[in-house]
């Protein structure tokens, strides 16, 4: 069995008017997905369950972004547009989740983790994660 290393970080977008707080086990690194709003925004993310998600203050100043077949809403803030976490539900993550953009945790060197990659761009959710970018295009994988 797994010994989990759970811990408690707090985050905000850049302005300050949403301020969030997560519990998340990052000894096995934050995730990296390819699709196309991920790689945009740039977001190393965790996924959580949302009771280990708690939003501390800004509901008023969130506005979200919801696509294609609305698997999530990505939530920003509507005065500095920075992405701080998204909603949704996925059966091959395990169903409802919160995914927090690991960028806007304070007091966390996201540089140091190890990264795992997704392919959600081919929504490839099956393979799981690897240690190495997966292709944009197809063709490549």
């Amino acid at each position: 069995m797994t010994q989990t290393q759970i811990q408690t970080y707090e985050g905000s977008c850049h302005c300050g008017a949403v301020r969030f707080q997560v519990q998340a086990d990052l000894s096995n690194g934050a995730g990296r997905c390819n699709c196309s709003i991920c790689a945009r925004v740039g977001q190393l993310g965790v996924i959580v369950k949302p009771e280990a998600f708690k939003l501390l203050a800004g509901e008023e100043a969130l506005s979200f972004y919801e696509w294609g077949a609305k698997i999530s809403r990505r939530y920003f803030c509507r005065h500095c547009g920075i992405h701080c976490f998204g909603r949704g539900s996925l059966p091959q993550v395990g169903g409802a989740f919160v995914s927090v953009n690991l960028n806007c945790v304070d007091a966390l060197e996201p540089a140091q983790l190890k990264v795992n990659y997704w392919d959600g761009r081919h929504d490839n959710w099956e393979a799981g994660t690897r240690d190495r970018p997966w292709p944009i295009h197809a063709a490549a994988v």
